[in-house]
This record gives structure tokens, sequence and C-alpha cells, in this order.
């Protein structure tokens, strides 16, 4: 494969354990042998995900990487439609699904590249083209959550709301 992991997406993943920072990569790696012009977006929040589409829009995604303490996931938006005649989609979502991988050596299982293709092809008709470009979406200050919360509503008693109307 011709397209290294943008050096933000190495900084993300290298805060992870090892392991799973290869197995991220392996992945991204089989997805793109499979769609080399796909779209790239790449998040840091709570986990490092990346997406990957034709058009760089979240709606046009075909199928999802997302980290996880001690697995993987490759995530399907549309999964919900999808046959899995392998019995290995998880979710109980309307529409999205997604496979755990544990190892390296669950990747080269048959149906991994059968499932990308089957997603892609709900996306976009075969040999639509994407701009190939990777975008982080994230910096890795997005990990910390802001809790803007509103402030509390005080009980105004009646008559004092009444009184206010009246001025």
């Amino acid at each position: 494969m011709d397209r290294p992991p943008d050096p933000q997406l190495l900084g993300f993943l290298g805060a992870l354990d090892p392991h799973i920072a290869d197995l991220a990569l392996a992945l991204r790696e089989l997805i793109l042998e499979e769609a080399p012009d796909a779209s790239e977006s790449i998040y840091q929040v709570y986990t490092v995900a990346i997406w990957f589409g034709f058009s760089g829009k979240m709606k046009d995604m075909f199928c999802y990487i997302a980290t996880s303490a001690d697995h993987v996931n490759l995530g399907f938006p549309r999964g919900a439609k999808m046959p899995d005649p392998s019995r290995v989609m998880e979710g109980e979502g309307k529409i999205m699904r997604h496979v755990k991988f544990a190892s390296l050596a669950d990747l080269e299982a048959p149906w991994v590249r059968r499932y990308i293709r089957e997603s892609m092809a709900q996306v976009a008709p075969e040999g639509t083209r994407g701009t190939g470009k990777s975008v982080v979406k994230s910096s890795s200050g997005a990990g910390v959550r802001v809790n803007k919360r509103r402030k509390p509503k005080t009980k105004v008693h009646a008559r004092t709301r009444a009184r206010g109307r009246r001025r």
C-alpha cells in the first residue's frame, strides 16, 4: 500500500497498547487495499476512530475502525442491512453493526474483505472514486470532555412571577 498513515494518526495510536495500534493500522491497510481512493476521516475522542468513504461526508462513509483497550472494531454504518452469513456482526441498534478483532490473525478471515466490499456497495456504485485524502477531524485535546451545564432553574413562586409581569 502506498498511503502511509497520517502522522497525527500515528501520534493518537502511540498512546494505545502497541498491539492495538498495530491491529488498527493493519485493518486500515486492508480497507485501503479494497478502496485505495477512499477518503479517511480521523477522530481522537475517547477512542481513536477512522472513518472511510468516498466523499468525505459522514453520510457517505462505508466503514470505520474504532479502537478499544483489548480489541479493534470494524464497524459498518448500515450493517443491519448487510447479509451476515458468517454470523460475526454484533450490535442491537437499528442501523449500525460491528465486528471485533483481537489479533492480526483474525484479519485473515476470508469474509473480512467481502464484508468491506458489501458495505462499499451500499454507499456507492462500483467504480466510485474518492479523493484519497486523510483528514484529521479532531485534535489530541478532544479527549477531554467539557461538561457544559445550564444554570439550574430556580423555583419561582407563582405570586412572584405574577408580580414581575405587572411591572
